[in-house]
């Protein structure tokens, strides 16, 4: 009988319990063990390098904080372009966006021919391998949710899908979410339309997401979730109650701010969704953004934004969980980037990269497991993105360099000015209130105008401003010039030029990005 003065009879009950404890819960961490660790990519749109807490920025994201205090925090980690559509080729592909088919960001299903948008071909190649084919084919299940912007049917094109790129499940818009955060109603599940929707878009993806988790998935299997959240992305829009924290509800800065608090609330029930369905320590966490903030006072010291081959049109945040793995809250200093996802993944998860496919990017195991001087980088990070200027850039260390097409791509400045100085006599304060000191196209292509005419003027100047594939010929034939240096360890904010002082660094650097930029070329289709 059992007697609570009595230590053995304690003894006894206590180690009872303890084996029917374990009888329970190591069954459980067997078969996670034996079905290989979950993967979960969080991915925001136009957020800069200073927007969430974690690194310095005004806006309240606990969530995202305990994760990047609880794993490792990259400080020069980058996008893989410094648009949209490509960025995302390289994230899923692990290759430069050109290779993949990607040039420039790809007119979806909001182009109208009657205000001069082309239609175009280009899309994310049927035949490259994707991270979501990588993992299905070792026995995940995946599933996409949110922005895709790598083409899908438009205009009588039907064109490759999240289900031809490796997704079991998608839900998810063309492009941005319609007609704004709020209510949005060009969500599509598998094809199909969902039609207006209640809720903010970042809620509704985790909403889909855990009804997914709880009713899809094949519970035999780890999972793979890729959400691309649509915040902050322009047109914006978020909760009075979240707006009022960072100013007033028409301020465009305090909504900003908004939808990325609102976005770090929505990942919190996901993270506590993931915690329900599995042990933490077996799932992997990523978070990103695609490029820079389209306004600079959120890219901190760095120059340029969203658009921009200099640091602030690149530098992203970089967050990658997972525990009992990956090192407790490291902040690492290596110059990495989402061009290197897909080997990491590969590498981190114990599966084998794809097969007879060159990447970009290289595995950062090291850096996040420990062992960061065994870390070996392939090749410089880079970017190319032929339709700006500057056109191109590079890392090696602590140097940047940065150079310009010599060609001229045929786009109609005259008209384009034209459009803007008309938008200017609608919106008196479009340089303070919808932009954000940037430059005419900055002003055009980031800001959504409440003013009827105004808006179908810019997006007319859309139209003008987009990518022609017309172009790619010229553009695979040209070369650069003017190249600039920067040593990124006493410059951050690139405003010394070097190139002068270093010539040998400068030689050397454009060398190797010659080299690269001829392969990447002569992989890039034409689209004719």
């Amino acid at each position: 009988m059992y007697n609570e003065t009595d230590p053995n009879t304690q003894t006894s009950v206590g180690f009872r319990l303890l084996v029917i404890l374990l009888s329970v819960l190591l069954p459980i961490v067997a078969a996670s063990a034996a079905k290989g660790p979950n993967v979960v990519v969080l991915f925001a749109d136009d957020l800069g390098s200073q927007d969430i807490g974690c690194y310095g920025g005004p806006v309240k994201t606990p969530t995202l904080d305990s994760l990047a205090a609880r794993g490792v925090r990259f400080s020069d980690f980058h996008s893989a372009c410094s648009i949209c559509s490509p960025s995302r080729a390289s994230l899923l592909t692990g290759r430069n966006h050109i290779r993949s088919g990607v040039y420039f960001v790809i007119s979806g299903n909001r182009s109208d021919p009657r205000f001069g948008f082309p239609i175009h071909k280009q899309h994310l190649l049927e035949r490259e391998v994707t991270l979501a084919e990588v993992l299905r084919d070792n026995g995940y299940a995946t599933a996409h949710f949110g922005k895709w912007h790598l083409g899908l049917t438009s205009h009588g094109k039907v064109k490759p899908g999240p289900d031809k790129h490796g997704f079991d499940y998608w839900f998810a818009t063309e492009a941005n979410a319609g007609p704004s955060h709020t209510n949005p109603t060009n969500f599509l599940r598998n094809g199909t339309p969902v039609g207006e929707i209640e809720g903010t878009s970042c809620q509704i993806l985790v909403d889909d997401a855990i009804s997914w988790l709880d009713n899809e998935r094949d519970t035999d299997k780890p999972f793979f979730l890729n959400i691309w959240f649509h915040e902050p992305h322009s047109p914006l829009s978020a909760p009075d109650d979240i707006v009022s924290q960072y100013g007033e509800l028409d301020d465009v800065a305090a909504v900003y701010s908004g939808t990325i608090d609102n976005t770090d609330r929505a990942i919190a029930r996901l993270v506590a969704k993931l915690e329900e369905v599995d042990l933490p320590e077996n799932t992997l966490i990523v978070y990103a953004s695609d490029h820079g903030s389209y306004r600079p006072d959120r890219n901190g010291i760095l120059r340029g934004k969203k658009g921009s081959q200099y640091e602030g049109g690149t530098r992203a945040p970089g967050i990658f969980y997972w525990p009992g793995t990956i090192t407790n809250g490291r902040v690492e200093p290596e110059p990495s980037g989402l061009i290197d996802l897909v080997p990491t993944v590969c590498g981190l998860v114990g599966i084998d990269k794809p097969s007879g496919v060159f990447l970009d990017g290289s595995d950062l195991s090291p850096l996040l497991t420990g062992s960061p001087n065994t870390f070996i980088r392939h090749q410089p990070l880079f970017w190319i993105l032929p339709s700006k200027n500057p056109s191109i850039a590079l890392r090696d260390g602590k140097y940047a360099l940065v150079g310009y097409a010599d060609y001229t791509l045929p786009r109609d400045t005259e008209a384009m000015t034209k459009l803007f100085e008309q938008v200017k006599e609608l919106v008196p304060d479009l340089g303070s209130q919808y932009s954000v000191n940037g430059d005419v196209n900055s002003r055009m292509t980031s800001a959504t105008f409440a003013n009827r005419e105004a808006e179908r003027l810019r997006i007319k100047y859309l139209g003008l401003y987009s990518f022609r594939e017309s172009w790619i010929p010229v553009i695979k034939s040209g070369g650069y010039r003017d190249f600039e240096l920067y040593d990124l360890s006493t410059d951050p904010s690139q405003k010394n030029n070097i190139a002068a002082q270093r010539p040998d660094v400068t030689d050397r650097l454009k060398k190797t990005f010659l080299k690269i930029n001829a392969s990447v070329m002569a992989d890039g289709p034409d689209w004719k």
